[in-house]
């Protein structure tokens, strides 16, 4: 009897005649945790889709708990007992969350077949409670936060009684403490014997929570190897094709004038006495804890959302900031944190995406120069460089890595005097976030004035000329990008002051 609960043999799926996945394997032991790796395109989202029954492959075949199966439809891999965490959160915003958590399947009286919303609600709030998300059953999803939806998409597939669980970027929009409490449930889930396939960008989780490791590039199985077996060196030189010499590639940077100025910055709930400056040629980076302010602070500066007092000065004279246009109109740009919700319109090509902030440049009246636009996209590509068939490629079609250079794109047509880049590199792999970083620095170098919220401590201090750490919405303490350590960071931002 085998001791793989999955086998995945020589599984092969083609797009228009270009293989997305050629002759993939993937084993999977009962009670281990194994981490699929592989920059965005290498084809993990592809296999994981063929398990899940959303995509049908070309060739191959699949065994779970032994037995050939066929997986046609996501309802098939539900009873077959395999359950995945999606990265992109598809709960139903106006249901409540226990009707969430039961979505199709929800309790019923047995004479009536109306929803027994009483037992419905109490076997809600027994999950809730297992896995210690604070909320009410009847809470409507709308009203959670972005890391309260991902607990929620956790605890429904676990809900389901999975035989094999899938988690893709299941951290993404977590805090430190509730990362803790996730893999205290995984660590429960691998004791209890469930196998979970792993899918994450951050290295350090992957080391930390992985038995095993399968790496995927260009659609192609590489290797399977314990991950005691490997360092971060050997796993990235396995994922990219080559090693990655610097992965943060700061480049010193002439410090100019302060750009923008924030004094006494005031939104009541949010935050409060917000003051700090940027300077030409600076990365200020701003860290803390999730639910710190810091996206709160970055929209409010942005004019995505108003604030109660205080002033912002650009070059030193005073600005009014109503809405996103001023901000634009001022030199002020921002890659918010959710690109597919607020930063890009997926449906639309790559060049609508990319000219839509900048009408002024390449419309005339009513109507757009295709000519025009045509010429900024281009100038725009041999600076960053997206790997797409053309311009009129849809931008849902692109990698995360990918949508992510076209966000940055459409602002640095606008050759911004501030950028404010709001978690830059979330769900995207260690070689795009190297080319990334690279382009971060460039600019710094050119003279724009940069800044930079972050969850992740190594990218804060890696690329950062100064660091700002915020908690309670309230800036806490101050440190440079040079001297800043992990520790340092996460004592001011839990609850003490720090200047270094």
């Amino acid at each position: 009897m085998t001791d793989f609960i999955l086998e995945m043999k020589d599984i092969s799926k083609s797009y228009h005649g270009v293989k997305a996945l050629d002759r993939v394997t993937l084993q999977v032991r009962k009670g281990e945790v194994h981490a699929l790796m592989g920059e965005n395109g290498a084809g993990k989202s592809t296999l994981m889709k063929v398990l899940t029954g959303l995509v049908k492959p070309d060739e191959g075949e699949i065994r779970f708990c032994g037995f050939p199966v066929r997986i046609d439809t996501p309802q098939a891999a539900l009873q077959l007992g395999i359950a995945m965490i999606h990265q992109e959160l598809n709960p139903v915003p106006e249901m409540t969350v226990a009707g969430n958590i039961f979505l199709g399947r929800e309790p019923t009286y047995r004479i009536t077949g109306f929803v027994n919303t009483k037992l419905m609600n109490l076997q809600a709030e027994e999950l809730l409670q297992q896995y210690k998300l604070n909320v009410h059953p009847n809470t409507k999803v709308s009203r959670l936060s972005l890391a309260q939806k991902q607990m929620l998409e956790l605890i429904k597939a676990a809900s389901y009684q999975a035989k094999l669980l899938i988690m893709d970027e299941p951290t993404s929009a977590l805090s430190a403490e509730e990362v803790g409490t996730l893999f205290e449930t995984i660590e429960r889930l691998r004791n209890d014997g469930i196998p979970i396939i792993y899918i994450s960008h951050r290295l350090e989780e992957i080391f930390k929570m992985a038995d095993r490791v399968t790496i995927l590039r260009d659609g192609r199985y590489i290797d399977s190897l314990p991950i005691k077996d490997l360092n971060k060196d050997t796993l990235i030189t396995k994922m990219v094709g080559r090693p990655l010499t610097a992965i943060f590639p700061k480049e010193e940077a002439v410090i100019g004038p302060p750009v923008l100025e924030v004094k006494n910055l005031t939104r009541h709930g949010f935050f409060e006495g917000i003051d700090f400056l940027v300077r030409r040629g600076e990365i200020l980076g701003i860290s803390g804890l999730m639910g710190a302010g810091r996206t709160e602070v970055m929209r409010a500066i942005f004019g995505l959302d108003g604030f109660d007092s205080g002033e912002i000065l650009l070059d030193g004279k005073p600005i009014r900031i109503r809405n996103p246009s001023d901000a634009i109109r001022s030199g002020i740009t921002m890659v918010t944190e959710d690109r597919k919700e607020l930063g890009l319109i997926l449906c639309r090509p790559i060049r609508e995406n990319m000219t839509l902030p900048s009408m002024d440049l390449v419309g005339k009246g009513l109507f757009v120069r295709r000519g025009s636009e045509s010429r900024l996209c281009e100038a725009m590509t041999s600076q960053i460089v997206i790997k797409m068939s053309d311009f009129q490629q849809p931008v849902q079609s692109l990698s995360g890595g990918n949508q992510q250079k076209v966000v940055l794109a459409k602002w640095l047509i606008r050759k911004p005097k501030v950028l404010i880049l709001d978690e830059p590199t979330r769900g995207i792999d260690v070689g795009a976030k190297a080319e990334i970083y690279r382009l971060i620095s460039s600019l710094a170098k050119e003279g724009m004035a940069i800044i930079m919220v972050s969850s992740e401590l190594p990218e804060i201090i890696g690329m950062s000329d100064r660091i700002l750490v915020m908690g309670d919405g309230k800036i806490k303490g101050e440190f440079t990008g040079s001297e800043a350590t992990q520790e340092d960071i996460l004592a001011c931002a839990i609850g003490g002051a720090g200047v270094a």
